[in-house]
């Protein structure tokens, strides 16, 4: 046997270099393998909303770890500035959720009393309010569900800061690097077979995306991901034009630095095809110039796709995979990779290097802070997974 790394994170993605950069800052030795670029898949494509109130109708565990990680960004971008000289282009100027009836505007009038109750900052505007916010507004909204503490990054120079941060701190970033198989010995996960080889590790992380489920269904742990294809366009419009991200079903329009506008996304569950089509794009640029008519003056940029990995039931896997030991999956994270990537590694870290015990003081920790706080560490847990007979001593995935 070689080298034996104490952690090997597959996937080097948001999710995988987040959990590498708080693994590697513990002191941990720590191997990331990426099967192409670092952040080159859902990472690249996603918008970078931080929109942990924007599409929450209740208070459950999905909308408690979202908050959570949002409330990590400030911090961990003024960090990895210092440490990687490397700017997350956060921006806090809130976002709007728009309604276009009646029927939508009652339900962002319960929406905003929802999460008054839980805590958050949120506030119905009339028409007029909203568009005193956002001059160039269409005319005919109802009105809007403002959500001051929703806001927004850059997602590759998220990920590159992350990736940046976790190389300075010791960790080994290792692109074009496929993992075929988890190597299992009597039940316990012991390193993966790459192309390149076998590498060693005491612990390994699967945080590959929609990928993930491939991998533990090699050594029988059903893991229900099926990629959602989500098309983008972006233009460029005069600068001022919007400040705030835009949001309503089916369409955002997230706002950049020198007037970029990012507008997204489709949703085609089951499908790896990444070309992009004219229905797709068709469609967001209608609903795009009903929420803000100037857009259509806007200079084309370009369009892209990106595979979005969605669990059975909406919320991550995260945690310890039952029946291996030494294995642990950070997947599923669906349209809410960018905003969870900070609570995904301080968690994991704490739960990979700390233990159950060091884990469940954080959550504790994290409960007592806010209002309604539940447990989504129960939520997320990884023992959703249903997981075959474990592989037999010597065999591989």
């Amino acid at each position: 046997m070689g080298k034996v790394d104490d952690v090997i994170v597959i996937g080097g993605g948001v999710i995988g270099c987040s959990i590498a950069y708080q693994l590697a800052g513990r002191g941990l030795a720590v191997t990331v393998l990426e099967r192409g670029r670092l952040g080159g898949e859902a990472t690249a494509a996603a918008a970078g909303m931080l929109g942990a109130q924007a599409e929450m109708n209740e208070t459950g565990p999905l909308f408690q770890l979202s908050r959570w990680s949002r409330s990590l960004f400030p911090q961990l971008a003024e960090e990895l500035a210092a440490l990687t000289g490397v700017g997350i282009g956060l921006v806090r100027e809130g976002l709007l959720h728009l309604a276009m009836d009646e029927v939508q505007e009652r339900e962002l009038r319960g929406r905003a009393a929802l999460q008054q109750a839980a805590g958050e900052p949120a506030a119905w505007l009339d028409a007029a309010e909203a568009a005193r916010l956002e001059p160039a507004l269409s005319r005919g909204l109802r009105g809007a569900l403002y959500l001051p503490e929703d806001g927004q990054v850059e997602a590759p120079q998220l990920a590159r800061a992350l990736a940046a941060g976790a190389a300075l701190r010791g960790a080994h970033l290792r692109e074009y690097t496929q993992v075929r198989e988890l190597l299992v010995e009597r039940g316990r996960v012991v390193g993966v077979l790459t192309d390149d080889g076998p590498r060693y590790a005491e612990r390994v992380v699967a945080a590959a995306g929609v990928w993930s489920g491939r991998l533990l269904g090699g050594i029988g742990a059903e893991l229900p991901l099926v990629p959602v294809k989500g098309e983008c366009f972006s233009v460029l419009a005069p600068p001022g034009l919007l400040r705030r991200t835009l949001f309503t079903p089916g369409c955002y329009i997230v706002p950049k630095a020198g007037g970029r506008l990012v507008v997204g996304a489709t949703m085609v569950p089951g499908s790896y095809d990444r070309r992009v089509s004219l229905a797709g794009v068709a469609g967001l640029m209608q609903t795009a110039q009903r929420l803000l008519p100037a857009i259509g003056e806007a200079e084309w940029e370009r369009a892209w796709t990106g595979l979005r990995p969605q669990s059975a039931d909406g919320l991550p896997y995260l945690g310890a995979v039952p029946g291996y030991e030494g294995l642990y999956v950070a997947a599923g994270h669906y349209r809410n990779g960018i905003l969870l990537a900070p609570a995904t590694g301080v968690w994991l870290a704490a739960l990979v290097a700390g233990g159950p015990a060091e884990a469940a003081e954080l959550l504790a920790r994290e409960e007592r802070q806010r209002t309604g706080a539940s447990s989504w560490a129960a939520a997320c847990r990884a023992e959703r997974l249903t997981v075959a007979a474990p592989v037999g001593a010597g065999e591989g995935a």
